[in-house]
Parts: C-alpha cells; sequence; structure tokens
C-alpha cells in the first residue's frame, strides 16, 4: 500500500487555528481551506528535522510510524518547497545513533565518490581541451585549457556540461570559444556596462570574434590531431 504522508505548512504571513484560535501558528496544516495547528491536527508530539542530511532523513522516517512532510512557498519560484520532515522523537533518537554508528564508513563512501567525480571530470575537461586545439590549433595552449575549464565547470550548466558539450560536437566546443573571445578579446562587457542592449552589443562586436577565430584556425607550428 502507498503511504501518503500528510503535508505540513510553513506559511509566510500570520494565521491562526481555525479550531483552536491558537496562533501565530510557525507550522500547520490546511484542511477544508482552513489553518490547523499541530496539536489540533493531532502532529505536535513530532519534532523536526531540517533537510539535509540524506542517511538521517531517510533512517528517521522509516523508523518513525507516522511522520510528515514540512513545505514553505517560495514566492520567487512560484512553488512549495520541501524544508524537512516532522517525525516521532524515539524515531530521531534511533536514526541518530545508527548514523553516529557508521559515520567513518559513510565518510569513506563519500571520498570515494568524490574522487570517481573529480576523475570523470578532469577527463571531460581535457577531452574538450584537445578538441579545442584540434579546432584552433594556432590557439595558445593556455588559452584552450582556460576556456575548457571554464566550459565544463561543474554545476555551471555551461556547453561542456551539455550532452553536446560532452559528446564534443563542433557546434558545442565553438560556442564555448567563441564566447571565451566575446568577452576576453573584445568590448563587448564595457558595452553592456554602458547600456547597449544584448543584441547591439553583440551585433558589434562580432567581426571583431570572427577575426580572432579565423587566426586561431590557421595551422600552427604543429599539427594536432584528435586522439582515437
Amino acid at each position: 500500500m502507498d503511504l501518503v504522508a500528510p503535508v505540513v505548512v510553513e506559511p509566510l504571513r500570520r494565521r491562526r487555528c481555525s479550531e483552536c484560535r491558537q496562533g501565530p501558528l510557525e507550522r500547520m496544516i490546511v484542511e477544508y481551506n482552513r489553518p490547523v495547528c499541530l496539536d489540533c491536527a493531532d502532529l505536535g508530539h513530532l519534532v523536526f528535522l531540517r533537510r539535509g542530511d540524506t542517511a538521517l532523513t531517510r533512517r528517521a522516517r522509516e523508523q518513525s510510524a507516522l511522520w510528515a512532510v514540512v513545505v514553505r512557498h517560495n514566492r520567487r519560484r512560484t512553488r512549495y518547497e520541501r524544508q524537512g520532515l516532522l517525525v516521532e522523537e524515539a524515531a530521531l533518537a534511533r536514526a541518530e545513533a545508527a548514523c553516529l554508528a557508521d559515520a567513518e564508513a559513510r565518510a569513506r563512501r563519500r571520498a570515494r565518490d568524490a574522487e570517481r567525480r573529480a576523475v570523470r571530470d578532469a577527463g571531460v575537461t581535457e577531452a574538450l581541451r584537445v578538441e579545442i586545439l584540434r579546432l584552433f590549433p594556432a590557439m595558445p595552449p593556455e588559452r584552450a585549457a582556460e576556456i575548457a575549464v571554464h566550459a565544463s565547470a561543474k554545476g555551471s550548466g555551461r556547453v561542456g556540461r551539455t550532452a553536446a558539450g560532452r559528446a564534443l560536437d563542433r557546434g558545442a566546443v565553438t560556442a564555448a570559444v567563441r564566447a571565451s573571445v566575446r568577452h576576453v578579446d573584445t568590448p563587448y562587457d564595457a558595452l553592456l556596462m554602458s547600456g547597449v542592449p544584448r543584441r547591439q552589443a553583440r551585433a558589434r562586436v562580432s567581426s571583431a570574434i570572427e577575426a580572432v577565430l579565423r587566426s586561431w584556425r590557421a595551422p600552427g607550428p604543429d599539427t594536432r590531431t584528435r586522439p582515437a
């Protein structure tokens, strides 16, 4: 049977319980479009566990016969976001004890996972650097390395982290190089700061960008080929 956990809301404005009239409420549930305090909702005996520790949250939830999800509305993102859980105090104590017992093992596992991710990310950056130099053999090697690191930064959402970038798609790689030239080798940023609209600023520097790209496409002192 699928479990349906109660949803508890942290209100953004002062609310009072529709049953006992207590308030303002730090947390509440909504029944028939009316606020109800946790005591009246029979959830007052639960304790709050803030999100962040995945192992502790999972274990506390598994140990607790009754638990609830706590959310708060994010006005900027126009959505409710999870803040944590309400769980039984005894369940939280058991979960904390279990986490302390295997904390060292979990720390070692996190370290191994981080090392594997670092190796994988370094491979992505290196492959991108090699491909940049294959497409632009006259580019200074240190500049290719700089672009590859910037474009493949973890969590950046930049070209190097996209599927096309990881596949070394020619268009994606060229876009990363073009973006670097736009910001480093042209007055594009200064134009933006002076109030020039983005599209107009891009049009003004487009010829300068293409000139740099052409110079980098010219054969360098040695011929670099894409590794097999």
